[in-house]
């Protein structure tokens, strides 16, 4: 019987400078108001670009309990949208001659480093930039002492330990396969080639010639007054220190920064590195068989028109994007792990459906203790229904007990993931089962208490 799990996926404040407010649409507020009266996330920003005009708008707080407004100068961790700065880092390196995309990683790497090869073949600097390295997601040795924080206590010598035992299992160059821990490495490259720390060259090359004054890995004290605290549904989590991959994911950053960003990434504001962002954004691998493209670090969308990157960590999702060839760009941020992109790509002129918002409705205690039981789905996997405070929890086998929220007679959705819950009565009325519903499998469990 295979294990089964439920897997777990890395008010009223709406200003406008520079620009009218109206450019957003009132679909587009709706549904970010919705999001957050229902609890999927807690706060959103965003920011749209129309060359040196901004339109801001958000809305939420900076923590369920006792926290203020979310603003364009609220603190998030961007997640992964860090790579694309380490790839700007590497394209400034590249303009400068003073590295090449067809350099061997083993050019920078101690001897302690035994970088894998396969059929003769090594892993170069462009393979780390457009994930064709054959790398894992993540290396194995990637153990957390603390789960709340995973990436703390992950070392350079377990990153070295890891590679010089990793056989790769594809060929080098091939496929395009998502790899945290490639770009991880691609920042740590950086730091060895330059002798300087990854935040000291994002803060140095990147953040204050672009006056993006709250961009960091570390948190000044500044920034950690203006965080917007990280959530799991309304759950609130710690923040992930990303150092050794920190090229991977370790940035916190502002909507006002993101903006700023993005408006160097577009040539709107003019900068000493708009000819290594240029060069980021440029086709460096193809897929024949797929015909998927890459550029460094950044993903395409819409017949290569739209460039972008997103990133999520254990409490905040991230987007930014903007058209290629034009002023148009945008940024979104929350602080909660739901993904917020199809606002990004929405606001850029995709049609990509918003998700519907299930909302969820007050039953009272006497009518939730009827679900109340142990239910088994297999031999040693149950989910176990409490009640407390007039909420309803749902307990799998080995993990934490989550709320779960009624949305139709006998049927409750997750908020911390796509799933729902639906109960099922004997002849006489009485809750004799519960079906799970998530990503596509529909697994019965019987009431054995």
């Amino acid at each position: 019987m295979k294990k089964i799990a439920i897997v777990l996926s890395f008010l009223f404040i709406a200003l406008s400078i520079n620009a009218q407010e109206t450019k957003i649409s009132q679909e587009i507020k709706d549904h970010i108001k919705a999001r957050v009266e229902n609890d999927l996330n807690i706060g959103i920003v965003v920011g749209l670009i129309e060359g040196d005009a901004v339109t801001y708008f958000h809305f939420g707080k900076t923590e369920v309990e006792n926290g203020t407004d979310v603003n364009e100068n609220s603190v998030f961790e961007i997640g992964s949208i860090s790579k694309v700065f380490t790839t700007i880092l590497l394209a400034d390196k590249l303009n400068k001659g003073e590295m090449s995309l067809d350099d061997p990683i083993s050019k920078y790497l101690p001897e302690a480093a035994k970088v894998p090869t396969r059929n003769g073949k090594e892993i170069t600097i462009k393979h780390l930039a457009t994930h064709t390295s054959a790398l894992p997601k993540m290396p194995s040795n990637f153990v957390p002492k603390d789960p709340s924080n995973p990436f703390a206590d992950y070392t350079y010598n377990q990153l070295y330990t890891f590679l010089s035992g990793y056989e790769l299992t594809s060929d080098i160059g091939i496929k395009s396969e998502y790899s945290n821990l490639g770009m991880g490495l691609l920042g740590h490259i950086l730091e060895l080639q330059s002798g300087k720390t990854y935040e000291t060259l994002v803060i140095e090359t990147i953040a204050k010639p672009l006056g993006m004054n709250n961009t960091a890995l570390t948190f000044t004290e500044a920034m950690k007054k203006r965080l917007a605290k990280g959530h799991l549904s309304t759950i609130e989590v710690a923040n992930w220190d990303i150092v050794t991959l920190g090229g991977a994911g370790g940035i916190r950053s502002t909507l006002s920064d993101m903006v700023k960003f993005v408006k160097a990434n577009m040539g709107v504001t003019k900068t000493g590195l708009y000819k290594a962002m240029q060069l980021s954004h440029q086709p460096a691998f193809k897929d024949i068989e797929t015909k998927y493209e890459i550029g460094l670090g950044w993903h395409y969308e819409q017949d290569n028109t739209i460039i972008w990157h997103n990133g999520q960590t254990g409490g905040y999702n991230s987007f930014a994007g903007f058209i290629k060839g034009t002023q148009k760009g945008v940024v979104v941020l929350t602080n909660s792990s739901e993904n917020i992109g199809t606002i990004g790509f929405n606001l850029l002129g995709m049609t990509k459906e918003l998700k519907g918002i299930k909302i969820a409705k007050n039953l009272a205690p006497e009518v939730l203790e009827q679900y109340v039981g142990k239910y088994e789905l297999a031999p040693t996997f149950y989910i176990t229904i409490t009640t407390k405070d007039g909420h309803l929890y749902a307990q799998a086998t080995g993990q934490s007990a989550f709320e779960i929220y009624a949305s139709e007679a006998h049927t409750f959705f997750y908020k911390v993931v796509e799933a729902t819950v639906k109960f099922s009565e004997d002849t006489d009325g009485k809750i004799e089962s519960l079906t799970l519903l998530q990503g596509g499998q529909t697994i019965p469990g019987k009431r054995v208490e």
